[in-house]
């Protein structure tokens, strides 16, 4: 998709499953399930779509998915289903490698934004988190690599500093597999809460799903892509009060919500749904007082 000049493609990481009364909160199972049908463990089918930018000068990437470190047990509790390696979904779409990305951007350090920051390094990345084992038996160590080797890794100094002190309701989602490797090779640049790391691209940390997380809007040419990360994670989660349990602040979310989305509708907005399975990216119209997701023209 031509952009105000850059290039945007969407890069699907890989089907994963969560709990579907976390997902939503405070909303009843009976109205959730009509948009979000659960498994038989109550969990709902949910992608990572990161965000490629190529500005002609830059190749950027937000986000990097869920990551193929996991082991056999953790691939079964997410559900995580992956057809191909990150890295080939990114050439197909791109014709990039990861070698060429030369900016990842994580909104937060939560490991289904940032665990495609990094590889194992004992075995190649389709392997899909299998432990490697040796000819005599002994599984090998498993250590961890930055997957884009010539990128800057930018993430803002406040998320990095909570990464490494969580809070015990989100701790579990902190894997220092993420972000200490790039801190060992210097590849880690920690930011402001709100800065431009190329024309147009603005980071913005809003309190809501954390105290740290930031969201991100693309202005070019008098048109914007905005970023919801975890405020909004899915085209299901546009009504107010549908909001996560795991978000820390949530009437702040609500806040957030009450105020963004009109002028989301009111500008014509492109809108990106992190966790959308089926329409990650839509425009926003008001409809009989509700607002709701419509698909691009094209």
């Amino acid at each position: 998709m031509e952009f105000g000049g850059f290039r945007i493609e969407i890069i699907p990481d890989t089907e994963f499953w969560l709990d579907g009364g976390a997902m939503f909160g405070v909303v009843p199972r009976v109205l959730w399930e009509r948009v979000c049908p659960p498994d038989e463990l109550n969990r709902i089918k949910q992608q990572m779509n990161c965000v490629f930018i190529d500005t002609g000068n830059e190749k950027v990437l937000i986000e990097t998915g869920i990551g193929e470190k996991w082991t056999e047990k953790e691939t079964k509790i997410y559900g995580i289903r992956r057809e191909r390696p990150f890295a080939r979904t990114l050439f197909e779409k791109t014709g990039c490698r990861p070698e060429d990305i030369t900016i990842v951007i994580n909104t937060h350090l939560h490991f289904d934004h940032a665990g495609g920051n990094t590889i194992l390094e004992h075995s190649p990345p389709y392997e899909g988190g299998v432990d490697a084992v040796s000819a005599d038996g002994v599984v090998l160590p498993r250590s961890a690599a930055p997957q884009f080797p010539n990128a800057r890794y930018l993430v803002s100094k406040r998320e990095l500093d909570h990464a490494e002190s969580p809070h015990e309701r989100d701790r579990a989602s902190y894997l220092p597999e993420n972000w200490r490797p790039m801190q060992e090779t210097g590849q880690l640049e920690t930011m402001p809460d709100e800065y431009e790391p190329v024309p147009g691209l603005k980071l913005q940390t809003i309190r809501g799903h954390s105290e740290t997380m930031q969201t991100w809007r693309l202005d070019r040419d008098g048109k914007t892509l905005y970023g919801f990360a975890d405020l909004i994670p899915t085209h299901h989660h546009l009504p107010l009060p549908w909001i996560m349990g795991y978000d820390l602040y949530p009437t702040e979310t609500l806040a957030f919500k009450k105020e963004t989305l009109p002028q989301a509708v009111k500008e014509n907005w492109m809108c990106l749904f992190y966790h959308d399975f089926e329409s990650p990216i839509c425009r926003l119209i008001e409809n009989n007082g509700k607002i709701k997701a419509v698909e691009l023209d094209g």
